[in-house]
């Protein structure tokens, strides 16, 4: 059953290829939605997919790319889009 995940990550997630990463990472787990910097220095996701894989996201979230510093995480179920891939917003 497909769920949809809005997820705001905290922290120091700006400068540091977070939203390429998290690209990266969607695709691996073969999750469609969108990643993009927020003005006060989040990043926020929205995921699309299994339940398994989104929460796998949600963990990968808690770590992040090498220069990350996550403070963090809230994830919050949404109603499903239906998104048809996964894309960088800007």
């Amino acid at each position: 059953m497909k769920r949809t995940y809005s997820i705001v990550v905290k922290g120091r997630v700006q400068g540091v290829s977070f939203r390429f990463a998290t690209h990266a990472k969607a695709l691996k787990l073969q999750l469609t939605g969108w990643v993009k910097n927020l003005p006060n220095g989040d990043v926020q996701i929205e995921a699309e997919g299994t339940e398994t894989n989104i929460n796998s996201l949600i963990d990968w979230c808690y770590v992040g790319p090498p220069l990350a510093k996550v403070e963090e995480v809230i994830a919050v179920e949404t109603e499903v889009k239906e998104h048809r891939n996964f894309e960088i917003k800007r």
